[in-house]
């Protein structure tokens, strides 16, 4: 299957990160963001379906977490962002108004069941871990942005957040655990 990826680009896994990443083995030069002229529904598509992961919730509970918690997200970016850009678009032009427009499409279809966070983040989720179905895995405070912190740490498990806006963009926030 075509990666979307310019011409002596390739996607590889980091074993610390345990995320993908992008590498030109010619230039030897490695970037967690897709290089310009990538094709950005190529791509998406292409880690959809080989760069996701299955993550499973069982067994972590018995660990020792120290008031840390487990949340995953959807994040939209805009232009405004800290860094527009994604895995998703090399380079992202959207205003903070369509992103708004967007993320809130992306709401409703998850408070009304159609489908998940998780689901959704796979592919829609501009921040890496959609790979990871948006899990940020185990999080403490002062660990995060203080706008994703505050929100995060009100959440019962199972509960998602309105939209909350970061300098990384517009997030939907699911606590896991």
């Amino acid at each position: 299957m075509a990666t979307g990826l310019p011409a002596g680009w390739e996607v590889r896994h980091s074993n610390s990160k345990n995320l993908p990443y992008y590498f030109n083995p010619q230039t030897k030069e490695s970037r967690w963001e897709p290089p310009l002229e990538t094709d950005s529904e190529t791509l998406k598509h292409y880690m959809g379906q080989y760069h996701t992961t299955n993550l499973r919730a069982d067994g972590v509970a018995q660990q020792d977490l120290g008031g840390k918690i487990r949340c995953a997200h959807l994040l939209v970016k805009h232009q405004e962002s800290r860094r527009p850009s994604s895995w998703r678009e090399a380079q992202i032009t959207r205003s903070k108004d369509d992103a708004y427009g967007i993320i809130q499409n992306y709401y409703g279809r998850i408070n009304s069941g159609a489908t998940s966070l998780g689901d959704l983040a796979t592919t829609e989720s501009d921040c890496p871990s959609a790979r990871k179905r948006g899990d940020l895995g185990f999080f403490g405070k002062g660990e995060m942005q203080k706008e994703f912190e505050e929100a995060s740490f009100v959440l019962k498990p199972g509960e998602v957040s309105p939209v909350i806006e970061t300098a990384s963009g517009l997030h939907i926030i699911e606590r896991l655990e």
